[in-house]
């Protein structure tokens, strides 16, 4: 029988540590919820949650030298996954409220206020995926993942023109207008919905998040 695969779940204030600690459990891994620098750096993967502001979970990321971490376990391709907010701070910057704050700035582009009639997005929805996405293996297309979010991006803008470095898979979803629902990028993988709370199709996901530990 392997050994379950080790997650820390970075607790800095800011993210549903319990019910993703809950879900990556139920699907065989070894979690543990902590801040702690050394924990964080060897654990197999690392998840980054994220809910409320974006200044402020930046704020509190920098506070817990989680910037220090993603960045240095990336570098030496070990494996993170940003959830909600923990995914739109991977990108260059936030705008909210016309008050723009810098992001981890792994992938370029800005995130700013949906552009739909309702706001928040809040409930159930279904995502494009890429065919050859690992993330979505196993998954029908018709299958669905639970959104609360009032900030999207809408533009991915990272290009890859050296045939050495693969392409960023790239998964959206409309609420309104098309935004950025899911990205997989090397050892950087992240969404916007909430597998968490996204039940069977929530725990297939994180299954194959797992596997690729």
């Amino acid at each position: 029988m392997s050994t379950p695969k080790s997650v820390v779940v970075f607790d800095y204030g800011f993210g549903n540590v319990r019910s993703a600690e809950r879900a990556l459990a139920r699907v065989g891994a070894d979690v543990e919820i902590t801040r702690d620098f050394d924990k964080a750096m060897n654990a197999d993967g690392l998840l980054v949650p994220g809910v409320g502001a974006f200044a402020a979970c930046m704020n509190g990321l920098r506070e817990a030298r989680g910037d220090w971490i993603v960045d240095r376990r990336l570098s030496g391709g070990r494996p993170v996954m940003g959830i909600c907010v923990g995914m739109q701070i991977l990108f260059a910057r936030g705008i909210e409220h016309g008050v723009e704050t810098e992001g981890l700035d792994e992938w370029p582009g800005e995130v700013g206020p949906l552009q739909a009639d309702i706001v928040p997005h809040m409930g159930w929805n279904t995502v494009e995926a890429p065919a050859d996405s690992e993330l979505f293996a196993g998954l029908d297309a018709d299958a669905r993942f639970y959104f609360v979010h009032s900030y999207a991006v809408h533009d991915w803008t990272l290009e890859t023109h050296n045939p050495a470095f693969r392409a960023p898979k790239v998964t959206w979803s409309t609420h309104g207008k098309p935004f950025v629902a899911a990205v997989e990028n090397g050892a950087l993988w992240a969404t916007q919905f909430h597998p968490e709370k996204s039940g069977d199709a929530g725990a297939q996901l994180l299954t194959n998040w797992i596997g690729t530990l």
